[in-house]
């Protein structure tokens, strides 16, 4: 093994690369705001280039969000597969702060009435006889108001806690010479079981409070599962796209190909509960055919139905198609490849959660400042996830399951 190659130096190409993404994006998100506008409207309030930012902010924080779990997975469940890839799985975390920051402003700056993505935030709503009173609302909004940013300052809180908490006892026990009882370990096992179940709550929770909540009038006990298996494929496909990556340029060759199989695997079947959440949730409010239910599936199949198939296209049948044989699973540029293309579609789902609330019959299609928008927060991505794996060997040292790692064969 190369040891000059355990440690990870930004490649000056990668770096450029992802300054001129966050240009590119930022020059986008700017055009945005100077171009999104509603003749006649004059409560518009440049919606679509806010949503826009959200969806970027969240899709991302998301990502990084699922990687944290997806660590913490591999700690409760004492895998051994994965080692050699936990540095990067680390580094997709690292991104963790930044997401939850952008996050926080877009509520703050929601609650000062900037932009008007949340229905519920608007002024007077919960007030009788204001023009905006809305006594649905008005009847949830114990639910929201003081007890929502309660619950939204807790969820960031914990997660970033137990996210840098696995971060750091990594890192220490990297530190010793050698770890005989191999009480890092342990400690993250035990940090990742608590993590788990807070995961478990939250990661719904929060999809009901930070997304469900823009269509105000609508709720699924379905949703929560839903956005987390989004989450979760693209967290994987981060991960793998990073691996192959890094092998591509010199990096990483302790990775076997049964450990990238393996990642193969895990994209083809959250790629799975993702459909089967997808059609659940469509299926059984279409049966029901409830007037307070249908609406949400109304207004998507009235005004973006294109967008809706082609999310269920890419991001079911594609993967179907594709990753079903063991061979292209193995193959490192078909790994790339179609993640990549899942990864986007996932990026659309995202789009389809939000605009339809926001946008509402406003939306013109697909268009550059989607895509625009999505290159900015691609780049901080890039560059915060880069950054973290050279601070960093790139393979763990005081691991117990480090050989089984290295020797991982199926």
């Amino acid at each position: 093994m190369n040891t000059e190659k355990l440690n990870f130096t930004v490649p000056s190409k990668a770096r450029m690369f992802s300054f001129v993404l966050m240009a590119v994006g930022l020059l986008s998100i700017i055009l945005m705001f100077l171009t999104d506008h509603v003749e006649g409207d004059e409560n518009y309030h440049h919606t679509r280039a806010w949503s826009n930012v959200f969806a970027g902010s969240f899709f991302f924080m998301a990502l990084s969000l699922a990687a944290a779990f997806f660590l913490g997975l591999q700690y409760a469940a004492e895998a051994g597969w994965s080692t050699t890839i936990k540095r990067v799985i680390e580094a997709v975390t690292m991104y963790l702060p930044w997401g939850l920051s952008f996050m926080m402003l877009l509520f703050i700056l929601g609650q000062f009435h900037v932009h008007h993505i949340y229905h519920w935030m608007a002024d007077g709503i919960a007030t009788s006889g204001h023009e905006n009173y809305d006594e649905a609302i008005a009847n949830k909004i114990g639910y929201f108001g003081t007890f929502w940013w309660v619950r939204t300052i807790l969820y960031m809180f914990g997660w970033l806690w137990f996210t840098l908490k696995l971060r750091k006892n990594s890192l220490e026990a990297d530190k010793l010479d050698i770890d005989i009882n191999n009480s890092f370990h342990w400690k993250n096992i035990k940090l990742s079981a608590w993590f788990m179940v807070l995961f478990a709550v939250t990661s719904s929770t929060a999809s009901w409070d930070w997304l469900m909540s823009i269509d105000t009038h609508w709720f699924s006990t379905l949703y929560g599962w839903y956005v987390f298996s989004g989450m979760w494929i693209s967290a994987i496909i981060a991960i793998t796209i990073l691996v192959v990556w890094l092998k591509k340029v010199g990096y990483m060759e302790f990775v076997s190909e049964s450990t990238m199989h393996d990642m193969g695997k895990w994209m083809f079947a959250i790629s799975f509960l993702w459909t089967y959440l997808y059609f659940s949730q469509f299926m059984l409010i279409w049966y029901a055919d409830i007037p307070e239910e249908v609406t949400y599936f109304q207004t998507r199949w009235e005004s973006y139905k294109a967008l809706m198939w082609t999310v269920l296209f890419v991001n079911f049948a594609f993967p179907m198609v594709m990753l079903m044989s063991r061979d292209t699973k193995r193959n490192f540029f078909f790994l790339m490849f179609v993640g990549t293309i899942i990864f986007i579609g996932h990026y659309l789902d995202v789009i389809m959660m939000v605009m339809p609330g926001t946008v509402g019959h406003y939306w013109t299609g697909l268009s550059w400042m989607e895509f625009g928008n999505f290159f900015f927060f691609l780049g901080l991505f890039i560059y915060v996830v880069l950054n973290a794996l050279a601070k960093a060997p790139l393979l763990v040292k005081n691991h117990p399951f480090l050989q089984e790692s290295l020797h991982h064969s199926t």
